[in-house]
């Protein structure tokens, strides 16, 4: 950051950044400072314009009006190498390192530095920049080999090894353990010191609070709201939690209050729950066994025992067989060994209507692609697992009046906005998309329900309902598996966590006191694996 007259100027303004789309006002003017030494948290609801504007800063796409000053001076941005050249660098929320080639080797890649021609000059280059983060990274190690956490270090020094001294956080946490988040959290500190200027976008309050220090509130496009430093310093978290809920729904705050788990974020703290030991075993895996599909792990002798009103959290980095786990218990993927039971009954042999029926249910993961049909409308897509059924066919033939009068019903049940349930079920937001997951899968007596990432990529509002449904089924004497890679959603939700590891469950713990660190640890493996 350089001085000018006494007076520091920032690395970036952006000052009336407007963008529109067909139909839709991505960016309403929006002014944003950053500066050297500060950690600057963006937050919103999906949609609220955060994408549009970190895509503008990093060259993805071009302004409609409004300018961009780097260091005082008015820049255009035309791609993003030239947002590279000017010292900007994103880490996206996946990983975009070459699984097959080594740290360095993916350091070196595309560098026109001529590092590649000089692999000692690339080591003392990557000792020197791990020493900066004040992090251990092994450049000889095959990117597909590092846990995420380390993965994630590798890009944020990829950022560095180009010059940036603006680096854009993209939802950094979602896939951490509680130790790489604290791992984080120093590398932060490590830049800030160095006088790195950090965009964090993230859906996490409590994390823009105890990260950020300047907070800024995107709403349908517009900068809505902004906490400065000296505001966050001397106010309580939970004062300044309601204040970023109000700022963010505005009127509809006073709704959103009433679900259970925003006062949860707002209150942080996890509503106790109890399950008597003496509750009925809903759903028991013996020895389950079921292959990966391409590059995909399955998963092997994996048993447990759900109980009535339970929810069981499964954790684990991404693509330890989840996916395998949630599809052979859904009958969606074929078991070569061990049982599923269903209230004692062996289910295993079922296909997925047959146990649909016993109320079993599976909300995937994978909206698009397996959730939806995109070219049918809502209230189509909100049947599709009742083609053929009483009273919504009848003699082989759909009854278009009742499939749209229940589809209306449950539409506004779900909050689903939609102008109509004759509306083309692609033209939706990923939230809305996710409600009518949930109201396919919610409605009709679900007993058993394995929700697959059930909140990955919402906004905290839509967040708060889902969870909100989750702990209403189980509340209600249903029973829930919730698998997911956002270890403090397990926490909020979860009577016991499971841990899945290489596609084998290798703990389970009750929540409460030290759950995260024990969850984390299990989830990472021994200190050798680790390493």
């Amino acid at each position: 950051m350089t001085q000018h007259n006494g007076t520091s100027i920032p690395l970036v303004e952006l000052r009336g950044i407007t963008k529109a789309f067909p139909g839709v006002l991505a960016n309403d003017r929006i002014d944003l400072t950053l500066r050297g030494g500060e950690v600057h948290c963006l937050l919103g609801e999906n949609g609220a314009g955060k994408s549009t504007l970190i895509a503008i800063l990093s060259g993805l796409n071009r302004p409609d009006a409004g300018e961009i000053l780097i260091e005082g001076k008015p820049t255009t941005i035309s791609s993003p190498r030239r947002a590279l050249e000017l010292g900007i660098g994103t880490v996206h929320q996946h990983s975009t390192l070459i699984p097959a080639l080594s740290v360095l080797e993916n350091l070196m890649l595309g560098d026109r530095r001529g590092l590649r021609l000089d692999e000692a000059g690339a080591r003392r280059r990557l000792r020197d920049l791990s020493a900066q983060l004040g992090v251990e990274i092994d450049p000889d190690a095959k990117a597909r080999d590092l846990a995420l956490g380390h993965q994630q270090q590798v890009e944020i020094v990829k950022a560095l090894w180009r010059g940036s001294r603006v680096l854009i956080l993209d939802e950094p946490t979602s896939m951490l353990t509680p130790q790489g988040v604290a791992e984080l959290a120093k590398v932060l500190d490590r830049l800030t010191e160095s006088g790195q200027a950090i965009v964090f976008i993230t859906h996490k309050l409590h994390e823009a609070l105890s990260l950020g220090d300047q907070i800024s509130i995107l709403r349908q496009g517009r900068l809505v709201g902004h906490l400065t430093k000296e505001e966050i310093r001397i106010r309580s978290h939970d004062e300044l939690r309601a204040e970023i809920v109000r700022i963010m729904f505005g009127e509809e705050a006073r709704d959103i209050g009433d679900v259970a788990e925003l006062r949860e974020e707002v209150a942080g703290a996890r509503s106790e729950r109890h399950v008597p030991e003496n509750a009925e075993v809903v759903l028991e895996l013996r020895g389950l066994t079921a292959p990966g599909e391409g590059s995909e792990r399955g998963v092997e002798e994996i048993s447990f025992e759900l109980r009535q009103g339970e929810i069981l959290g499964i954790a684990g980095m991404d693509g330890n067989g989840q996916r395998a786990l949630a599809e052979a218990i859904a009958g969606q993927r074929h078991a070569s060994h061990g049982h599923v039971l269903l209230y004692g009954g062996d289910v295993s042999r079922l296909g997925v209507a047959s146990r649909q029926k016993l109320g079993l249910r599976y909300v995937t993961d994978d909206r698009l692609g397996e959730g939806i049909v995109g070219m049918l409308p809502v209230g189509l897509n909100l049947f599709l697992k009742r083609i053929g059924e009483a009273p919504y066919w009848r003699y082989g033939r759909i009854q278009r009046a009742v499939v749209e009068g229940r589809a209306a019903e449950l539409v506004r049940e779900f909050d689903v906005r939609t102008p109509s349930v004759s509306k083309r079920v692609s033209t939706l937001s990923g939230g809305n998309i996710q409600k009518i997951l949930l109201a396919r899968e919610l409605s009709f007596d679900p007993k058993v329900v394995v929700f697959h990432k059930p909140t990955y990529g919402l906004d905290v509002k839509t967040t708060a309902m889902v969870r909100a449904l989750i702990r209403k089924l189980a509340d209600g004497g249903g029973a829930a598996v919730v698998i997911s890679t956002d270890l403090d959603e397990l926490l909020e939700l979860s009577d016991r966590i499971a841990v899945l590891s290489r596609g084998r469950l290798v703990g389970v713990v009750s929540n409460g006191p030290g759950a995260a660190e024990e969850v984390g640890e299990l989830m990472v493996g021994s200190p050798a694996e680790a390493a």
